[in-house]
């Protein structure tokens, strides 16, 4: 007997029913049903290096929308203030990291007149912007003179020191006021220029103390440094923080200049005046530039202007490339071809050509900034169409959309109800990573001086890095600030545009695992 004879043979009473009672069905799915973008969110967040891309450009995003907001009624970035200039050029400070030599203060080596008028800052002011000295009193080999030179580290806000301000009554007694109200001493004496034998001291609102015919200081027998404060003149006494003498008497802070013609030459300690105007010490986390605006609120406002202008580009750049592509790539023939050759034409035409004709010419009428927007527009969406235009050949022939056209879809609801949802991917990944492009583009023109963005109220990163290349060898925190911001920008996206690539490529779905 075979095997299948035996099987033929069971009795039923071997038999019985699996489930005698109740009705046979599919059992539940336990697992939710995972959409398309939560499936692609899902493989982007298991690539790593994208994640972090992703928090880098959220912080630097943050960032610039921010950081204007929360310093700009602290420190205004006018160039129409002269005093500003008195503050360019400090050096990055903060005070938290002022131990890995984050202070503001730089290593010089000066010769001895310069030493000695920093001396006299400190001895008049209480604040010495020699923070250290490494070496002193030697004679400069690589010099033919015979001065004596010495290696100290120099404060950067406090070294300016002195400067001379033409102040009107009004402003001069609201200073007087501050300074008795706190006790922070903001005008000093005036000087008598009349002790001073060289001309070209008598303009240095630095010099308090006698000199010698060749500037060099003329120390009294303690060695001490021997004024030549006003002690009285014919514009009066004002009332004034009192400055307490060795001698135990007190000398006011006089003015020189006319009461009658309500303006006064005063001199200030340019420290204590940034702090009488805007209510703190002077503490720039990245430094200043050239014209003495903070590096950091010009970097957070340059960054905005750069992000938003660069958004605004792919915005509409992908608007006009994602109908344009759709046209082309669902009707095909003689429309494509046409189409195709306008597209040709456009994209041969240089686009720093375009740039700098819209520059000179329609900037005129426009403004600079809606000119390099259609600069930017022109040419910018034939990529973007492109690409839309490839997804549209290679779905339209697709069962489901010839099943929905005999269902009697119409051409519009075929495009963008069931063709354009699968391109949508490749169209999100093209729209981002054209953002870094627009913001590096941008850059190049603006670093080049073919756009001028800069301004009082707006700057881009390309004119940061432009006003600080003559800065590179002695100020580089000019320069570096922005070159990091730019370089993070651009490393980022890039990872940040691969990894939705890769999520939104329906094609790798389960090749993770």
């Amino acid at each position: 007997m075979n095997m299948k004879e035996e099987y033929l043979n069971i009795p039923k009473e071997e038999f019985e029913f699996y489930q005698r009672e109740g009705v046979i069905h599919d059992k539940k799915l336990e697992t939710k049903p995972v959409g398309y973008f939560r499936d692609a969110m899902g493989r982007f967040a298991r690539n790593k290096s994208s994640v972090v891309a992703a928090v880098i450009i959220l912080f630097l995003i943050l960032f610039a929308i921010f950081v204007p907001i929360l310093f700009s009624n602290n420190y205004t970035n006018s160039l129409t203030d002269t005093t500003y200039l008195q503050y360019s050029r400090l050096l990055p400070k903060c005070d938290a990291l002022a131990w890995t030599g984050w202070d503001g203060c730089k290593d010089v080596t000066v010769s001895s007149d310069i030493y000695n008028s920093y001396l006299a800052i400190g001895v008049e002011t209480g604040m010495s912007p020699i923070t250290e000295v490494y070496r002193a009193d030697y004679e400069d080999s690589s010099s033919n003179s015979s001065s004596t030179f010495y290696d100290i580290r120099l404060d950067s806000y406090t070294q300016t020191g002195m400067i001379y301000l033409t102040l009107t009554e009004s402003e001069y007694k609201a200073i007087q006021k501050y300074q008795n109200e706190t006790g922070v001493q903001v005008i000093y004496p005036a000087i008598d220029t009349s002790e001073l034998r060289l001309e070209s001291l008598k303009n240095n609102a630095n010099i308090w103390y006698k000199c010698s015919n060749k500037g060099m200081p003329r120390l009294n027998k303690d060695g001490e440094f021997e004024n030549i404060y006003k002690t009285s003149g014919n514009d009066g006494d004002y009332d004034s923080l009192r400055i307490e003498g060795d001698d135990g008497s007190y000398r006011y802070a006089l003015v020189s200049g006319t009461s009658s013609a309500m303006a006064f030459k005063v001199r200030v300690f340019s420290y204590t005046y940034f702090q009488y105007r805007y209510g703190f010490e002077p503490s720039f986390l990245f430094g200043t530039n050239a014209y003495g605006q903070d590096i950091l609120t010009r970097l957070a406002s340059g960054a905005r202007f750069s992000l938003v202008f660069a958004v605004c580009i792919a915005l509409i750049n992908m608007f006009i490339g994602v109908v344009y592509g759709a046209i082309e790539g669902y009707y095909g023939g003689v429309v494509d071809l046409v189409m195709e050759r306008i597209a040709d034409i456009l994209v041969d035409v240089p686009f720093i050509v375009v740039a700098s004709l819209f520059q000179l010419h329609l900037a005129r009428r426009v403004g600079v900034v809606p000119s390099l927007l259609f600069a930017f527009v022109l040419t910018g969406w034939i990529g973007m169409a492109s690409t839309v235009r490839m997804q549209f050949y290679r779905y339209k022939n697709q069962e489901y959309i010839l099943a929905a056209r005999t269902l009697g879809a119409g051409d519009l609801r075929l495009m963008f109800r069931h063709i354009f949802p699968n391109a949508i991917g490749t169209i999100i990944t093209s729209c981002v990573l054209m953002i870094p492009s627009v913001v590096y583009s941008e850059s190049n023109l603006t670093y080049l001086g073919i756009v001028n963005l800069d301004s009082s109220t707006r700057t881009s990163i390309g004119s940061m890095l432009s006003a600080g290349q003559s800065l590179l060898s002695t100020y580089p925190h000019v320069v570096l600030f922005p070159a990091v911001f730019i370089s993070l920008l651009m490393i980022t996206f890039n990872l940040f545009g691969n990894g939705l690539r890769d999520a939104f490529n329906p094609s790798l779905r389960g090749t993770e695992d």
